[in-house]
């Protein structure tokens, strides 16, 4: 897929602020250094459209992502960091917990881990927050490119286990570096929200 003008629109904090057009939402969830905001800019081949930071824990908005009127990417704050006040945790993690479980125009959750390593505490207790929620996901195993291409799949084994994905639960590895998963991804989301506009 093309996406010809993709354009950040606005942060929020509460629904008041969210946007009002009725467009489905594809919600990037994932820990602060997962590297959500440069999937987006590989998704779209742009460098810097969604904004990387070398400071992780430093989004604390829901950025939302304009891709040509058709739907938006929301990058939620990622979790984990540790930096982050105790205050500052409970402010964010109230206005997640609002946004997933009450915006109606979310249509797919994909779910970032990192690849190479098991996942986290927090990424168990995001993904239990996932299930309640009864939306649709995907877990995407990020960072493809820093384990060799002979282990992707074993890794992607062990992340299922990890979470004791069902058949149904689809897990995907994805590389900003490599940009050879692109295709399936963009699959999935036109399977998943695009078609059925």
């Amino acid at each position: 897929m093309i996406v010809k003008n993709p354009k950040f629109e606005i942060s929020a904090v509460k629904p008041s602020q969210y946007p009002n057009r009725g467009l489905p939402e594809i919600v990037l969830v994932g820990k602060s250094n997962v590297g959500k905001s440069s999937f987006i800019n590989t998704m779209i081949q742009r460098k810097k459209l969604a904004r990387t930071s070398s400071e992780p824990g430093k989004t604390r908005q829901l950025n939302f992502y304009n891709m040509d009127d058709t739907f938006y990417f929301v990058d939620l704050p990622g979790y984990g960091y540790s930096k982050m006040s105790k205050k500052e945790q409970e402010q964010v993690g109230k206005f997640i917990e609002e946004y997933l479980f009450q915006r109606k125009e979310i249509k797919l959750i994909l779910f970032l881990v990192d690849i190479r390593h098991m996942p986290t505490s927090n990424d168990k207790l995001m993904y239990e927050y996932i299930i309640n929620s009864h939306l649709p996901f995907i877990c995407i195993a990020n960072k493809a490119d820093k384990i060799a291409p002979t282990k992707v799949d074993a890794a992607i084994l062990e992340i299922k286990k990890a979470f004791h994905f069902s058949e149904e639960n689809l897990i995907f590895p994805f590389s900003s570096e490599r940009k050879i998963y692109n295709e399936t991804i963009w699959n999935i989301i036109h399977s998943k929200v695009i078609n059925s506009l």
